[in-house]
Protein backbone atom coordinates (compact mmCIF):
# COMPACT_ATOMS: atom_id res chain seq x y z
CA UNK A 1 0.00 0.00 0.00
CA UNK A 2 1.44 2.84 -1.05
CA UNK A 3 1.79 5.88 1.72
CA UNK A 4 -0.08 9.00 1.03
CA UNK A 5 1.65 12.05 2.58
CA UNK A 6 -1.81 14.04 2.47
CA UNK A 7 -2.50 12.40 5.74
CA UNK A 8 0.54 14.11 7.40
CA UNK A 9 -0.08 17.57 6.29
CA UNK A 10 -4.21 17.25 7.54
CA UNK A 11 -2.30 15.79 10.95
CA UNK A 12 0.44 18.82 11.31
CA UNK A 13 -2.58 21.12 12.08
CA UNK A 14 -4.65 18.95 14.25
CA UNK A 15 -1.71 17.96 16.40
CA UNK A 16 -0.82 21.79 16.65
CA UNK A 17 -4.86 22.83 17.57
CA UNK A 18 -4.37 19.82 19.80
CA UNK A 19 -1.27 21.19 21.85
CA UNK A 20 -2.21 24.64 22.15
CA UNK A 21 -5.66 23.62 23.92
CA UNK A 22 -3.64 21.37 26.43
CA UNK A 23 -1.24 24.30 27.29
CA UNK A 24 -3.82 25.98 27.88
CA UNK A 25 -5.67 23.78 30.34
CA UNK A 26 -2.41 23.66 32.28
CA UNK A 27 -1.67 27.45 32.65
CA UNK A 28 -5.25 28.32 33.31
CA UNK A 29 -5.02 25.34 36.24
CA UNK A 30 -1.38 26.45 37.48
CA UNK A 31 -2.82 30.33 37.55
CA UNK A 32 -5.88 28.83 39.20
CA UNK A 33 -3.56 27.40 42.01
CA UNK A 34 -1.64 30.27 42.30
CA UNK A 35 -3.90 32.81 42.71
CA UNK A 36 -5.70 30.45 45.58
CA UNK A 37 -2.41 29.93 47.42
CA UNK A 38 -1.05 34.08 47.80
CA UNK A 39 -4.92 34.74 48.68
CA UNK A 40 -5.09 32.82 51.64
CA UNK A 41 -1.74 33.88 52.48
CA UNK A 42 -2.22 37.77 51.81
CA UNK A 43 -5.71 36.75 54.03
CA UNK A 44 -3.49 35.04 56.82
CA UNK A 45 -1.27 38.01 56.73
CA UNK A 46 -4.51 40.13 57.41
CA UNK A 47 -5.54 38.44 60.23
CA UNK A 48 -2.14 38.73 61.65
CA UNK A 49 -1.92 42.71 61.72
CA UNK A 50 -5.03 42.29 63.19
CA UNK A 51 -3.87 40.25 65.93
CA UNK A 52 -6.53 37.25 64.88
CA UNK A 53 -4.61 34.81 65.33
CA UNK A 54 -7.05 31.66 65.28
CA UNK A 55 -7.80 32.96 61.95
CA UNK A 56 -4.25 33.70 60.48
CA UNK A 57 -3.40 30.39 61.29
CA UNK A 58 -6.19 28.74 59.43
CA UNK A 59 -5.74 30.74 56.51
CA UNK A 60 -2.14 29.79 56.35
CA UNK A 61 -3.30 26.21 57.12
CA UNK A 62 -4.90 26.63 53.70
CA UNK A 63 -2.06 28.22 51.81
CA UNK A 64 0.34 25.30 52.81
CA UNK A 65 -2.03 22.80 52.17
CA UNK A 66 -2.04 24.77 48.40
CA UNK A 67 1.68 24.95 48.19
CA UNK A 68 3.26 22.06 50.21
CA UNK A 69 6.23 23.00 49.47
CA UNK A 70 6.29 26.29 50.68
CA UNK A 71 8.99 26.86 53.61
CA UNK A 72 8.03 30.73 54.51
CA UNK A 73 4.22 29.27 54.87
CA UNK A 74 5.70 26.17 57.32
CA UNK A 75 7.72 28.74 59.28
CA UNK A 76 4.89 31.43 59.73
CA UNK A 77 2.54 29.10 60.87
CA UNK A 78 4.55 27.29 63.72
CA UNK A 79 5.70 30.76 64.51
CA UNK A 80 2.29 31.10 65.50
CA UNK A 81 1.27 28.02 67.11
CA UNK A 82 4.48 29.26 69.68
CA UNK A 83 3.16 32.21 69.75
CA UNK A 84 -0.05 30.87 70.84
CA UNK A 85 1.03 28.10 73.53
CA UNK A 86 0.29 25.29 71.06
CA UNK A 87 3.74 24.18 71.42
CA UNK A 88 3.21 20.74 70.78
CA UNK A 89 2.08 21.65 67.04
CA UNK A 90 4.88 24.09 66.37
CA UNK A 91 7.67 21.32 66.76
CA UNK A 92 6.13 19.19 64.63
CA UNK A 93 5.68 21.83 62.04
CA UNK A 94 9.36 22.51 62.58
CA UNK A 95 10.43 18.65 62.12
CA UNK A 96 8.52 18.05 59.07
CA UNK A 97 10.48 21.06 57.73
CA UNK A 98 13.49 19.35 58.82
CA UNK A 99 12.86 16.35 57.50
CA UNK A 100 12.66 17.43 53.99
CA UNK A 101 15.70 16.73 51.84
CA UNK A 102 15.07 19.78 49.78
CA UNK A 103 15.65 22.26 52.45
CA UNK A 104 18.48 24.69 51.68
CA UNK A 105 21.04 24.53 54.51
CA UNK A 106 20.05 28.11 56.03
CA UNK A 107 16.42 26.80 55.76
CA UNK A 108 17.28 23.83 57.56
CA UNK A 109 19.63 26.09 60.70
CA UNK A 110 16.50 28.23 60.54
CA UNK A 111 14.08 25.30 61.65
CA UNK A 112 16.69 23.80 64.13
CA UNK A 113 16.51 27.07 65.52
CA UNK A 114 12.96 27.55 65.72
CA UNK A 115 12.56 23.99 66.90
CA UNK A 116 14.89 24.89 69.78
CA UNK A 117 12.40 27.76 70.52
CA UNK A 118 9.35 25.33 70.91
CA UNK A 119 11.36 23.15 73.31
CA UNK A 120 12.51 26.27 75.15
CA UNK A 121 8.94 27.74 75.49
CA UNK A 122 7.77 24.50 76.28
CA UNK A 123 9.90 24.13 79.33
CA UNK A 124 11.34 20.91 78.16
CA UNK A 125 14.68 22.40 78.58
CA UNK A 126 16.82 18.98 78.26
CA UNK A 127 15.26 19.01 74.12
CA UNK A 128 16.10 22.49 74.11
CA UNK A 129 19.56 21.96 75.15
CA UNK A 130 20.21 18.95 72.79
CA UNK A 131 18.49 20.90 69.90
CA UNK A 132 20.54 24.55 70.62
CA UNK A 133 23.92 22.71 70.99
CA UNK A 134 23.33 21.61 67.07
CA UNK A 135 23.60 25.08 66.11
CA UNK A 136 27.22 25.55 66.68
CA UNK A 137 29.33 26.95 63.81
CA UNK A 138 25.54 28.25 62.53
CA UNK A 139 24.59 32.09 62.50
CA UNK A 140 22.46 30.69 65.14
CA UNK A 141 25.16 30.30 67.12
CA UNK A 142 25.15 33.66 69.12
CA UNK A 143 21.27 33.47 69.86
CA UNK A 144 21.63 29.46 71.12
CA UNK A 145 24.57 30.02 73.39
CA UNK A 146 22.46 32.99 74.89
CA UNK A 147 19.37 30.46 75.05
CA UNK A 148 21.31 27.60 76.54
CA UNK A 149 23.33 30.18 78.93
CA UNK A 150 19.55 31.05 80.33
CA UNK A 151 18.81 27.11 80.28
CA UNK A 152 21.84 27.14 82.79
CA UNK A 153 21.31 29.49 85.08
CA UNK A 154 17.37 28.39 85.84
CA UNK A 155 18.57 24.80 86.45
CA UNK A 156 21.79 26.32 88.35
CA UNK A 157 23.86 24.66 86.44
CA UNK A 158 26.82 26.59 87.25
CA UNK A 159 29.68 24.68 85.86
CA UNK A 160 28.13 24.64 82.48
CA UNK A 161 26.64 27.95 82.90
CA UNK A 162 30.62 28.88 83.57
CA UNK A 163 31.93 27.30 80.18
CA UNK A 164 29.03 29.01 77.70
CA UNK A 165 30.13 32.76 79.19
CA UNK A 166 33.57 32.13 78.40
CA UNK A 167 33.11 30.72 74.89
CA UNK A 168 30.72 34.13 74.49
CA UNK A 169 33.53 36.14 76.01
CA UNK A 170 36.60 34.53 74.19
CA UNK A 171 34.21 35.22 70.78
CA UNK A 172 33.96 38.49 71.47
CA UNK A 173 29.52 38.31 72.09
CA UNK A 174 30.18 40.47 74.67
CA UNK A 175 31.90 40.72 78.16
CA UNK A 176 31.07 38.17 80.34
CA UNK A 177 33.71 38.81 83.10
CA UNK A 178 31.14 39.39 85.58
CA UNK A 179 28.69 36.91 84.91
CA UNK A 180 31.71 34.53 85.35
CA UNK A 181 32.52 35.72 88.49
CA UNK A 182 28.64 35.57 89.69
CA UNK A 183 29.02 32.07 88.48
CA UNK A 184 31.83 31.10 90.13
CA UNK A 185 30.86 32.67 93.35
CA UNK A 186 27.93 30.13 93.41
CA UNK A 187 29.64 27.70 93.41
CA UNK A 188 31.75 28.73 96.48
CA UNK A 189 29.12 28.94 98.10
CA UNK A 190 28.00 24.99 97.44
CA UNK A 191 31.06 24.11 98.81
CA UNK A 192 30.56 26.24 102.09
CA UNK A 193 27.57 24.44 102.35
CA UNK A 194 29.16 21.13 101.90
CA UNK A 195 31.75 22.42 104.38
CA UNK A 196 34.32 23.00 101.68
CA UNK A 197 36.16 26.31 102.89
CA UNK A 198 39.44 25.46 100.89
CA UNK A 199 37.36 24.78 97.74
CA UNK A 200 35.59 27.91 98.09
CA UNK A 201 38.72 30.05 99.04
CA UNK A 202 40.09 28.68 95.78
CA UNK A 203 36.78 29.64 93.98
CA UNK A 204 36.18 33.02 95.38
CA UNK A 205 39.79 33.70 93.96
CA UNK A 206 39.45 32.96 91.15
CA UNK A 207 36.21 34.87 90.77
CA UNK A 208 38.48 37.56 92.00
CA UNK A 209 41.06 37.53 89.22
CA UNK A 210 38.31 36.65 86.52
CA UNK A 211 36.49 40.33 86.99
CA UNK A 212 38.52 42.58 89.93
CA UNK A 213 35.69 45.20 89.47
CA UNK A 214 33.22 42.78 90.68
CA UNK A 215 31.92 43.22 94.19
CA UNK A 216 30.26 40.15 94.76
CA UNK A 217 33.23 38.75 94.43
CA UNK A 218 35.07 40.33 97.21
CA UNK A 219 32.81 40.73 99.39
CA UNK A 220 31.98 37.56 99.43
CA UNK A 221 36.15 36.29 99.53
CA UNK A 222 35.98 38.59 102.84
CA UNK A 223 33.05 37.16 104.35
CA UNK A 224 34.45 33.75 104.08
CA UNK A 225 38.23 35.22 105.42
CA UNK A 226 36.03 36.30 108.37
CA UNK A 227 34.41 32.83 108.76
CA UNK A 228 38.01 31.73 108.38
CA UNK A 229 39.42 33.80 111.32
CA UNK A 230 41.13 35.60 109.30
CA UNK A 231 39.76 39.34 109.71
CA UNK A 232 42.93 40.71 109.19
CA UNK A 233 42.63 39.40 105.24
CA UNK A 234 39.12 40.19 105.22
CA UNK A 235 40.12 43.94 106.20
CA UNK A 236 42.23 44.21 103.46
CA UNK A 237 40.15 42.67 100.86
CA UNK A 238 37.34 45.08 101.66
CA UNK A 239 39.66 47.92 101.48
CA UNK A 240 40.33 46.77 98.05
CA UNK A 241 36.32 46.98 97.36
CA UNK A 242 36.39 50.15 98.65
CA UNK A 243 38.69 51.53 95.95
CA UNK A 244 37.74 49.24 93.18
CA UNK A 245 34.09 49.55 93.63
CA UNK A 246 33.19 52.32 95.74
CA UNK A 247 29.43 51.87 94.65
CA UNK A 248 29.15 48.41 96.68
CA UNK A 249 30.60 49.81 100.17
CA UNK A 250 27.07 50.42 101.55
CA UNK A 251 26.47 46.75 100.85
CA UNK A 252 29.84 45.90 102.64
CA UNK A 253 29.48 48.05 105.32
CA UNK A 254 28.00 45.87 108.09
CA UNK A 255 30.91 43.06 106.98
CA UNK A 256 33.71 45.96 107.38
CA UNK A 257 31.84 46.87 110.83
CA UNK A 258 32.74 42.98 112.21
CA UNK A 259 35.69 42.86 110.35
CA UNK A 260 37.38 45.97 111.64
CA UNK A 261 36.06 45.51 115.56
CA UNK A 262 37.66 41.85 115.33
CA UNK A 263 40.74 43.21 113.86
CA UNK A 264 40.87 45.95 116.57
CA UNK A 265 41.19 48.48 113.70
CA UNK A 266 37.75 50.60 114.27
CA UNK A 267 39.12 54.02 113.97
CA UNK A 268 40.77 53.46 110.96
CA UNK A 269 37.40 51.95 109.59
CA UNK A 270 35.54 54.80 110.73
CA UNK A 271 38.00 57.20 108.93
CA UNK A 272 37.17 55.61 106.08
CA UNK A 273 34.07 55.06 106.08
CA UNK A 274 33.65 59.30 106.80
CA UNK A 275 35.45 59.99 103.64
CA UNK A 276 33.15 57.59 101.60
CA UNK A 277 30.20 59.09 102.81
CA UNK A 278 31.87 62.44 102.34
CA UNK A 279 32.16 61.43 98.09
CA UNK A 280 28.99 59.53 98.14
CA UNK A 281 26.43 60.46 101.40
CA UNK A 282 24.49 56.66 102.13
CA UNK A 283 22.18 55.58 104.58
CA UNK A 284 24.27 52.33 105.36
CA UNK A 285 27.45 53.95 105.30
CA UNK A 286 25.67 56.48 107.71
CA UNK A 287 24.77 53.58 110.57
CA UNK A 288 28.43 52.38 110.01
CA UNK A 289 29.41 55.52 111.04
CA UNK A 290 26.99 55.99 114.02
CA UNK A 291 27.86 52.70 115.05
CA UNK A 292 31.56 52.86 115.23
CA UNK A 293 31.31 56.45 116.79
CA UNK A 294 28.98 54.77 119.37
CA UNK A 295 31.66 51.81 120.32
CA UNK A 296 33.77 55.11 121.94
CA UNK A 297 32.07 56.13 125.21
CA UNK A 298 33.14 59.79 124.82
CA UNK A 299 31.94 60.14 120.96
CA UNK A 300 28.68 58.24 122.18
CA UNK A 301 26.44 60.92 123.03
CA UNK A 302 27.35 62.69 119.58
CA UNK A 303 26.94 59.92 117.37
CA UNK A 304 23.39 60.62 116.91
CA UNK A 305 24.28 63.91 115.17
CA UNK A 306 25.09 62.41 112.46
CA UNK A 307 21.51 61.83 111.39
CA UNK A 308 20.82 65.47 111.28
CA UNK A 309 23.91 66.09 109.69
CA UNK A 310 23.09 63.69 106.99
CA UNK A 311 19.16 65.61 106.89
CA UNK A 312 21.21 68.87 106.06
CA UNK A 313 22.51 66.55 102.76
CA UNK A 314 19.12 65.22 102.17
CA UNK A 315 15.59 64.62 103.24
CA UNK A 316 15.64 61.28 104.69
CA UNK A 317 12.72 60.09 106.79
CA UNK A 318 14.68 57.28 107.23
CA UNK A 319 17.32 59.23 109.08
CA UNK A 320 14.56 61.13 111.14
CA UNK A 321 13.11 58.10 112.21
CA UNK A 322 16.35 56.81 113.64
CA UNK A 323 17.26 60.14 114.90
CA UNK A 324 14.03 60.46 116.98
CA UNK A 325 14.62 56.70 118.13
CA UNK A 326 17.53 58.09 119.85
CA UNK A 327 16.11 61.21 121.45
CA UNK A 328 14.10 61.63 124.64
CA UNK A 329 10.69 63.73 123.86
CA UNK A 330 9.45 66.00 125.90
CA UNK A 331 6.11 63.86 126.03
CA UNK A 332 7.86 60.36 126.73
CA UNK A 333 4.55 58.71 127.06
CA UNK A 334 3.82 59.17 123.85
CA UNK A 335 6.95 58.17 121.98
CA UNK A 336 6.44 54.46 120.89
CA UNK A 337 3.22 55.03 119.46
CA UNK A 338 5.02 57.57 117.31
CA UNK A 339 8.13 55.33 116.60
CA UNK A 340 5.62 52.60 115.75
CA UNK A 341 3.74 54.85 113.19
CA UNK A 342 7.31 56.09 111.52
CA UNK A 343 9.24 52.55 111.46
CA UNK A 344 6.13 51.35 109.55
CA UNK A 345 5.90 54.42 106.91
CA UNK A 346 9.97 54.13 106.16
CA UNK A 347 9.92 50.24 105.86
CA UNK A 348 8.85 50.75 101.98
CA UNK A 349 11.73 53.10 101.78
CA UNK A 350 14.32 50.68 103.50
CA UNK A 351 13.98 48.32 100.45
CA UNK A 352 16.09 47.59 96.92
CA UNK A 353 14.88 47.94 93.86
CA UNK A 354 15.36 46.28 90.77
CA UNK A 355 16.29 48.81 88.30
CA UNK A 356 15.32 46.32 85.12
CA UNK A 357 11.77 45.31 86.61
CA UNK A 358 11.20 47.13 89.50
CA UNK A 359 10.73 44.20 92.05
CA UNK A 360 11.47 45.42 95.44
CA UNK A 361 12.83 43.58 98.32
CA UNK A 362 13.92 43.55 101.65
CA UNK A 363 17.56 42.27 100.57
CA UNK A 364 19.78 42.62 98.26
CA UNK A 365 19.86 40.26 95.32
CA UNK A 366 22.69 39.71 93.07
CA UNK A 367 20.62 38.09 90.33
CA UNK A 368 16.55 39.26 90.46
CA UNK A 369 14.40 36.74 91.51
CA UNK A 370 11.79 38.41 89.26
CA UNK A 371 13.63 38.84 86.25
CA UNK A 372 16.60 37.17 86.55
CA UNK A 373 18.80 39.96 85.57
CA UNK A 374 22.17 40.32 86.97
CA UNK A 375 23.28 42.99 88.87
CA UNK A 376 20.42 45.37 88.46
CA UNK A 377 19.59 45.93 91.83
CA UNK A 378 21.31 49.15 92.89
CA UNK A 379 23.13 49.33 96.52
CA UNK A 380 20.90 51.73 97.30
CA UNK A 381 18.01 51.91 99.59
CA UNK A 382 14.24 52.90 97.40
CA UNK A 383 14.85 56.14 99.35
CA UNK A 384 17.98 57.11 97.97
CA UNK A 385 17.11 56.25 94.24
Amino acid sequence: MEFDISWILLGLPLAFVLGWLASRFDLRQLRAENRRAPKAYFKGLNFLLNEQQDQAIDAFIEAVQNDPDTSELHFALGNLFRRRGEYDRAVRVHEHLLSRGDLSRADQERAQYALALDFLKAGLLDRAEAALSQLEGTPFEGQARLALLAIYERSRDWPHAAGIARKMHNANQGDFSTRQAHYLCEQAQACIANNDRPGALALLNHAVATAPEAARARIDLARLQHMMGDSGAALGTLQALSRQAPAAVPLATPLMLETAIAAGQAPEMQALLQAHYAQAPSLDVLEGIVALQALNPTDAATARQWYVRHLDKEQSLVAAAKWLAEEKLEHEEFHPQIQRALDHAVKPLTRYRCAACGFEARQHFWQCPGCQTWDSYPARRVEEL
